[in-house]
């Protein structure tokens, strides 16, 4: 017959924080050993794709960590990947250039305006009266 195992902590449920699984000792004995929670690497806040360089932590032991640890020395390290950043630079670089067009565009209007208006308003100029 089996050896009866029993839990070693107080917690006596069957919860997604209270596995455990059954370890035999070099005595020979069986024992409950607590399995800890499956780690899940930082993600991108865009794409969601794990972040490289950053480590697979449970959160109390990625608060002892370094502040070198968990960042990377880029705009958005520990936060976006490097290709979203490199999107989001892109795309905001085209949406100035896009502000810049259009400034331009409507300043050639305003010009075009202008110049068709002009000649309708010449004056003659009087030779040396006064």
């Amino acid at each position: 017959m089996a050896q009866r195992v029993t839990y070693r902590r107080r917690l006596s449920y069957n919860t997604k924080s209270n596995k455990h699984r059954m370890v035999k000792t070099p005595g020979g004995k069986l024992v409950y050993q607590l399995v800890k929670k499956r780690v899940g690497a930082p993600k991108c806040g865009d794409c969601g794709e794990a972040l490289p360089g950053i480590p697979a932590l449970r959160p109390a032991d990625f608060a002892r960590v370094s502040k070198r640890q968990k960042t990377v020395s880029r705009a958005y390290g520990g936060s976006r990947c490097s290709h979203c950043v490199r999107n989001r630079i892109v795309r905001s670089f085209l949406i100035e250039e896009q502000k810049i067009v259009k400034k331009v565009l409507k300043q050639q209007e305003e010009e075009a305006k202008a110049a068709v208006a002009k000649p309708k308003a010449t004056k003659k100029k009087t030779a040396g009266k006064k």
